[in-house]
């Protein structure tokens, strides 16, 4: 695992894993002791898996993990367990014994939140702005399924937060989501058009969701990003983003 961030005055393991369970919640949320169990409907793994809060927490865990992958059967859902650094031993144990794999691979950056420039193409949106939901469904090439399940997740925060939208020449090129829990700013579905990429376009519109999480009081900014995704980290990486920690999901089946 790399350090939680100590040597830049980050915030702890914890504290970046409960902002995100705010800024990216599960619709449908249910605890187990430490363990808490969400489901959107399937969109994102994040939003839909099992974890971990303590690693103090792993009494009966065959028998939890059992439970657990019930629940996301009953709702027509694949279990998945996200593993960070706080995952309870004993969990761990009862996945490797059962044989669950580990997939994506993922890394959590952050950094101290500084005063940025917003790019004067860059528009701040309510989350049901209908210009902002285009931009994601055209930028991602979503489904109306998988919009609809993006819609629902999106209705369900309770925290500030933001929809970005950056153009060129009155045309959309760069959109991405910003939500504020507990003083640390959350960035996802960060997405650029293909056919302008390495334009810094993508850096643009985060400097634009920085400058609104710095204006409505954040003072950490943190992500989430796949190891293998070398382009978004140096992205992140020049925008002032280090990496904290490794997490990773296990899911049914296969070599852990």
């Amino acid at each position: 695992m790399a350090t939680t961030g100590a040597d830049v005055g980050q915030p702890a393991v914890e504290s970046f894993e409960r902002a995100g369970l705010l800024a990216w919640p599960g619709i449908d949320v249910e605890w187990d002791g430490a363990w808490v169990r969400r489901a959107a409907n399937g969109y994102t793994k994040r939003a839909n898996s099992l974890q971990c809060f303590d690693p103090a927490d792993g009494h009966e865990a065959d028998r939890r993990l059992a439970e657990a992958v019930d629940w996301f059967t009953r709702r027509n859902l694949p279990p998945v367990v996200r593993t960070t650094p706080l995952e309870s031993p004993a969990l761990t144990a009862a996945l490797d014994a059962a044989n669950w794999r580990r997939i994506d691979l993922s890394h959590l950056y952050a950094m101290p939140l500084t005063p940025k420039q917003p790019d004067p193409s860059g528009t701040i949106l309510d989350l049901a702005d209908p210009l902002f939901l285009a931009a994601q469904r055209n930028l991602q090439h979503y489904q109306p399924d998988q919009m609809h399940k993006l819609q629902a997740l999106l209705a369900s925060m309770t925290v500030p937060a933001c929809g970005i939208v950056l153009e060129r020449e009155g045309n959309v090129v760069a959109s991405g989501l910003m939500a504020i829990a507990d003083g640390i700013l959350i960035t996802g579905n960060v997405i650029t058009d293909p056919a302008r990429r390495r334009q810094g376009l993508a850096a643009d519109m985060m400097r634009t969701g920085l400058a609104w999480a710095h204006d409505k009081g954040a003072n950490i900014a943190a992500l989430n990003v796949q190891a293998d995704n070398a382009a978004a980290k140096a992205l992140y990486a020049s925008l002032g983003f280090t990496r904290q920690y490794d997490y990773s999901y296990r899911i049914p089946g296969g070599p852990a």
